[in-house]
């Protein structure tokens, strides 16, 4: 290791020894070094004296200052990802499932849910639906014809609040026949809303800001 010894306590040239006639430069022998206890001091032994001096390791402090900031923006960068992730993740439309088994209300049910920028899964019965959600559980909200073979809308509702996984899921029916004891069944079994066919812009738009913001 190549060591200096400040000038403060060498009083000269940095060899460790004083300028009173000992120094190296004046023709005095040169100062021993011998090792110390502590690794970070060295003794200066010279005419039966000795004095402590601090090793001064020579280091590139500037390379160890660039390799510094490089690792601060690499953290940087890895933070921006994260918060890119976070928010496309945020930004992700809801998922609402339409249920109709007329391709007509299917087509009308659809276009009104993605004008209002929503993703969309179309299916034309009960059972199906079912199926769907099976394997993908993560819909926001389910809109259901009440009327269909095989199971109605009414079914269909029933079966989604029996299940531990997907009870917490809202269920709007639509219908076109209004009747309001059919109306009162669906929301005691958990309906959020019916909404009766036609249905309208202005009805997609209640229904989905107040579940789904």
């Amino acid at each position: 290791m190549e060591m200096r010894v400040p000038a403060a306590v060498t009083g000269g040239c940095g060899c460790g020894v004083d300028g009173g006639g000992g120094c190296c430069r004046g023709g005095g022998k040169l100062a021993d070094w011998e090792e110390g206890k502590d690794d970070e001091m060295k003794s200066v032994v010279v005419k039966g004296w000795t004095r402590m001096a601090q090793v001064v390791p020579l280091h590139d402090n500037a390379s160890a200052e660039d390799d510094d900031d490089d690792d601060e923006e690499d953290d940087d960068e890895d933070d921006d990802d994260d918060d890119d992730e976070d928010d496309e993740e945020a930004a992700a439309p809801p998922y609402v499932m339409a249920v109709d088994d007329s391709s007509v209300d299917r087509a009308v049910i659809t276009a009104l849910l993605r004008r209002s920028k929503y993703r969309v899964t179309a299916v034309d019965s009960g059972k199906r639906a079912l199926e769907i959600l099976g394997s993908e559980p993560n819909v926001s909200m389910i809109i259901t014809d009440y009327w269909m073979p095989e199971m109605t809308g009414y079914d269909l509702l029933k079966k989604i609040k029996e299940s531990s996984e997907l009870k917490q899921i809202p269920v709007v029916i639509m219908s076109s026949e209004n009747v309001p004891t059919r109306i009162s069944r669906c929301l005691e079994e958990g309906a959020e809303d019916f909404l009766l066919k036609p249905v309208r812009p202005a009805d997609i738009s209640r229904i989905t800001s107040r579940m789904l913001q």
